[in-house]
């Protein structure tokens, strides 16, 4: 284990716990939240893996603040969170392990791909969204699995080795996978998106404590600034625009892949 205390400055440091809020919040409500502190990080210097690592690390309380948030809409779906949880806890741990095994060249180079994928997923959330709903009343509410079946379980490993990789439109990916394969409540959904993501992060932040290079200054404030975040996402979250927070994510990811392609 590798980690430091990286000299910020207290413009920055603001920065990076503006960010933390805006991750927080956005995680919460859709996911993405990576999106703007990964970018932020990169500003004040940070390598591209330590960032990432920082940034996962300090996520962790802000997905579990937001599951916090959603706990009424858990309600009944215990089994549900136990066999996805189960699946994402193992894919999360494969992708922590890819991000440390890779050369941190090939981590520069994939970067910039997998954003400019998340920022697809972001822009065309709202299409896919509407044919899955479409899909779904077009099967009269019966061709959807009552727990996803295979499929889901398989989508949901390899999507949370991308979160443990990375991460950004994480959450999107969930709710892509769960809105087309179960019959459910989009909030209900969004509940266990939270718990899955939180679950994800925490098994990635393990294998980071103890084998990944990080900054302390950088997770601490990213971590208050997500827990905010995650509180303020599920009481208020739902009342803002999704066509704003998209437009935010997205200029957001842009910066980041310039600045990567720029290094």
């Amino acid at each position: 284990m590798s980690t430091s205390l990286f000299s910020m400055s207290l413009w920055e440091s603001l920065a990076v716990f503006a960010a933390g809020i805006g991750a927080g919040t956005i995680n919460t409500i859709v996911g993405s939240g990576t999106l703007i502190t990964f970018p932020v990080l990169l500003a004040t210097g940070l390598p591209p893996v330590t960032a990432n690592v920082s940034n996962t690390l300090g996520l962790v309380p802000g997905s579990i603040s937001g599951a916090i948030g959603y706990r009424k809409e858990l309600r009944g779906q215990r089994g549900r969170i136990l066999r996805l949880g189960a699946v994402s806890l193992v894919g999360g741990f494969a992708g922590a392990v890819l991000l440390l095994t890779l050369p941190s060249d090939s981590f520069d180079t994939i970067v910039p791909v997998l954003i400019g994928l998340a920022l697809v997923l972001v822009i065309l959330q709202p299409r896919l969204a509407a044919a899955l709903r479409t899909r779904q009343e077009a099967a009269g509410g019966d061709g959807a699995h009552p727990d996803g079946g295979p499929a889901l379980l398989t989508g949901m490993l390899l999507s949370s080795a991308y979160g443990g990789y990375f991460g950004a439109a994480q959450g999107v990916l969930y709710l892509g996978l769960m809105g087309l394969l179960l019959h459910e409540d989009m909030q209900r959904i969004n509940a266990v998106k939270n718990v899955i993501a939180a679950l994800v992060n925490g098994i990635a932040a393990v294998v980071f404590l103890f084998v990944a290079e990080f900054d302390w200054t950088a997770v601490l404030l990213i971590a208050v600034g997500s827990t905010l975040g995650g509180q303020i996402g599920a009481k208020v979250g739902r009342r803002l625009s999704p066509t704003v927070l998209r437009a935010v994510i997205v200029a957001v990811g842009v910066i980041a892949i310039v600045q990567l392609v720029l290094r």
